[in-house]
């Protein structure tokens, strides 16, 4: 079968990766399984410490090998996890399949981002970067009205039909995706898999120590990382344990958290497509100030989605969050993948910010989780907010950096470790 255009793939990838809605298995957790805070929040932080231990050999593995082969195992066992988690009832097992979801995760994560920009080139990503995003949210909403569709009748349905949609992404990969613009080194150049394996990981470290802006990024994927584990883990657990649903109708919970990210999808395709004209016209300096607008935004609404007991206002601290998480992502991956000049060691560049990350929600996790089961849901929600406040440091000064910074063409590349 003839293989599609890479930006077709990457469209349709978005689209279908999108359809896995974390509002069904939320709900599920919360609703069927009655996981209590701490162990929402172990389930998060065992599937990051999965991602700190794997994200940088995996994109090692990307960068050496091949990233359309990396992407493949990634979304097949991704599926698999997820499935498995719609299957058990145990909390244990939920866990150690969630952390399985993060193994297989890593595996994706850089991969993705550097075979787009291998196949289109570092000039043109970054609009398909904003475009993408975009499809992506038009595959959420459609996902949403699938998954909550069934999730009404069966929550474990739903589940597993997430799970299953992953699984027909990573066999479309087999069949459809291209891979002309990575290319192995020869293998008369090559030495032992372990000693291509340890020259690209060391490679990738010195590139992104060599550079300032990429060091200050990857602090603050650390800062929001520990930021999230607590928001993404019991914001469910808040609305139905302490602020309450609205009192409209006699609708289920899942229909209502159906509601709610329906609306901040909507939300995130309008202003994605408002920033894909902005971009158009102001290039990097949109970028770099539209994302401390929307950290700001951020921080803001998390507290007040942590302290507020009104329903209402929850609801459109909520939908701030989800506005400003996802207008920032594809801005955050413009930046930190424009500072990569160097193709080679691209994911695994990547792949030690989604490291970062990784140590800030595995860190902060368990803290947090101990936190709401000490003091409440409230206290876990506002002290992840706080959180956010380094990383705002972090982001004035690689803005007031790239100023004085030398272009990335000059700095000089590390040879390979034989």
């Amino acid at each position: 079968m003839r293989r599609l255009p890479a930006t077709t793939l990457y469209y349709g990838l978005n689209f279908g990766l999108r359809i896995p809605t974390w509002v069904v298995m939320a709900v599920y957790l919360v609703r069927e399984l009655h996981l209590s805070p701490l162990q929402l929040v172990l389930m998060g932080t065992a599937m990051e410490a999965a991602v700190f231990l794997f994200e940088v050999p995996t994109g090692v593995v990307a960068d050496t090998y091949s990233r359309r082969l990396s992407l493949i195992i990634g979304y097949l066992g991704m599926g698999a996890a997820w499935v498995a988690v719609g299957v058990v009832s145990a909390p244990w097992l939920i866990i150690a399949f969630w952390a399985a979801w993060g193994l297989f995760y890593t595996f994706t994560s850089g991969a993705y981002q550097a075979w787009i920009t291998d196949e289109v080139g570092v000039e043109r990503v970054s609009t398909i970067f904003l475009r993408g995003a975009r499809v992506g949210q038009a595959g959420a909403v459609i996902g949403l009205a699938l998954q909550v569709a069934v999730g009404t009748a069966s929550l474990r349905a739903g589940v597993i039909l997430g799970g299953a949609t992953t699984i027909a992404c990573g066999l479309a990969c087999i069949v459809l995706m291209p891979e002309t613009g990575f290319r192995r080194r020869p293998r008369a150049e090559r030495g032992s898999a372990l000693t291509e394996m340890r020259a690209t990981g060391v490679a990738g470290a010195r590139y992104a120590w060599a550079a300032p802006v990429i060091l200050l990024l990857v602090g603050v994927d650390f800062f929001m990382g520990m930021s999230s584990e607590a928001f993404d883990r019991l914001k469910e657990a808040h609305f139905l344990r302490d602020v309450g649903l609205p009192a409209v109708g006699n609708l289920s919970p899942v229909l209502w958290f159906g509601i709610f990210w329906l609306a901040g999808m909507v939300l995130g395709f309008a202003g994605t497509t408002w920033l894909i004209g902005r971009f158009g016209r102001g290039g990097r300096r949109v970028v770099t100030s539209s994302l401390l607008v929307l950290t700001v935004l951020q921080l803001a609404a998390m507290l007040v989605f942590a302290l507020t007991g009104n329903t209402w206002v929850a609801i459109a601290a909520l939908l701030g969050v989800f506005f400003a998480r996802d207008l920032g992502w594809p801005l955050y991956t413009i930046w930190l993948n424009e500072q990569i000049t160097d193709s080679s060691v691209r994911a695994t560049v990547l792949s030690i910010s989604g490291q970062a990350d990784a140590i800030g929600q595995a860190g902060g996790g368990p803290v947090l989780g101990w936190l709401g089961n000490a003091w409440g849901i409230r206290a876990a929600l506002a002290a992840g907010a706080v959180a956010i406040a380094p990383a705002l440091g972090l982001y004035a000064r690689a803005i007031a950096h790239e100023g004085r910074e030398p272009e990335l063409e000059e700095l000089p590349i590390p040879a390979a470790v034989n």
